[in-house]
C-alpha cells in the first residue's frame, strides 16, 4: 500500500505553478489533500492559520505558499516579500504547534537564501555563511529564517520538520508575466512573440553571464515526496540536478528551440541577480534516493509545447 493512502495531507500553495504537480501526485497516491484557497485561508494572519488546521485536520502539512517573483518584483517588494513570506511561515509553524497532531511539516525554502558568493556547488553547510545577493535579501531571509524557528520548534516542543531548498523551477502552468516571472519564463515568451511578430532583436536583462540551476517541476514535485516520506533530520536538503547554465547559454538554447532567428540584445543596466547558482544534490541522493530525471532542454521542450498551446488557444 501506499504511503499516502488515505493519510490527511495539507498543501499551502496546493493551487499554484509547484503545488498543482504535488497535489496530483498525491491524489494519485491515495492521499486525502486539502488545499488551503488564499481567499478563504489568509496564512499571514494568525486566526486564518489557526482555521486552517482546525478545517483540514492534517497527518502532514507541505508548506509552498510564498510570495514570489523575478528580480524586478523583488526590487519592487522587498517589504512585501519580507514580511508575507515571514508571517506565513511563522504562522504555519506556530499554530503547527498548537494544532498538536502533525506527523510532519515540511518547509520548501529558496535558493535565494543562499549567501550571494557561496561556492560553487552550494553546499547545504554554507547557507548561514554570508548574506543572500541584495536584490532578493528580504525574501531571502525572510525563508532563511524558517529554517533557524524550524530547529527551534524541534528542539523545544519535538516538531518534526524538514526544510528543503529546490532549485530554480521551471516547466508546464509557470507564471509567464514579464513583470512578475522569472527568467525561463520570460524568455519563453519574449522569444515567441518576437518569432511570431518578426522582430528584429530581442532585448534581455544583465550582461548574460550570471549562471543558474534549474529543475523541472514535476521533479521537483517528486522530491518533496520522497522526503516526506524518508526523510527525518534537521538538516536542510538541496533539491536539484547539479548542473549549471549561463544564462546567454540558456538563451541561446530557448532561441533555438523556439525557432527566433533575430538578434538578442543584453541591457547591461538591468541587475544581474546572484552570479553564480549551482547546487550539490548528494545529500537529497544520499538520504532519500531523489535524482532529477529530466533534462533541461527536454523541460524547455515541453514547457515551450505548453506556453505554445495555450497562447493558440487565447488567441481562437
Amino acid at each position: 500500500m501506499s504511503f499516502w493512502q488515505g493519510k490527511r495531507v495539507t498543501v499551502t500553495g496546493g493551487a499554484g505553478f509547484l503545488g498543482a504537480f504535488l497535489v496530483q501526485r498525491l491524489q494519485e497516491r491515495g492521499a486525502d489533500v486539502f488545499v488551503p484557497r488564499s481567499r478563504a485561508y489568509d496564512l499571514t494572519t494568525k486566526e486564518h492559520a489557526q482555521r486552517m488546521y482546525q478545517d483540514a485536520r492534517p497527518e502532514i502539512l507541505l508548506h509552498l505558499a510564498a510570495r514570489v517573483g523575478g528580480i524586478g518584483a523583488n526590487q519592487r517588494n522587498p517589504g512585501l516579500f519580507f514580511h508575507e513570506n515571514m508571517a506565513m511561515g511563522m504562522h504555519v509553524l506556530e499554530e503547527g504547534r498548537r494544532y498538536g497532531a502533525l506527523a510532519k511539516l515540511v518547509i520548501v525554502g529558496t535558493t535565494c537564501s543562499y549567501p550571494k558568493f557561496t561556492p560553487t556547488p552550494f553546499k547545504e553547510e554554507d547557507f548561514w555563511n554570508g548574506y543572500p545577493e541584495e536584490t532578493n535579501a528580504p525574501y531571502g531571509i525572510a525563508k532563511r529564517s524558517l529554517l533557524a524557528m524550524s530547529w527551534g520548534y524541534r528542539e523545544q516542543y519535538g516538531m518534526n520538520v524538514i526544510y528543503l531548498i529546490p532549485a530554480n523551477l521551471f516547466g508546464p502552468r509557470d507564471n509567464f508575466d514579464l513583470e512578475t516571472g522569472h527568467v525561463i519564463p520570460a524568455l519563453i515568451r519574449k522569444f515567441v512573440e518576437a518569432r511570431d511578430n518578426s522582430l528584429p532583436r530581442v532585448t534581455l536583462w544583465g550582461t548574460g553571464e550570471p549562471s543558474r540551476e534549474f529543475l523541472y517541476a514535476e521533479d521537483a514535485a517528486e522530491g518533496l515526496l520522497l522526503a516526506s516520506e524518508r526523510y527525518e533530520k534537521p538538516d536542510p536538503v538541496n533539491l536539484g540536478t547539479g548542473q549549471e547554465v549561463r544564462i546567454r547559454e540558456l538563451a541561446g538554447l530557448v532561441e533555438r528551440l523556439v525557432g527566433y532567428r533575430g538578434e538578442i540584445v543584453w541591457d547591461t543596466t538591468r541587475p544581474n541577480g546572484q552570479p553564480r547558482r549551482c547546487l550539490d544534490t548528494s545529500r537529497a541522493r544520499s538520504e532519500f534516493g531523489f535524482e532529477a530525471k529530466t533534462s533541461l532542454e527536454e523541460g524547455l521542450k515541453r514547457t515551450i509545447d505548453w506556453y505554445a498551446s495555450q497562447k493558440a488557444a487565447a488567441e481562437v
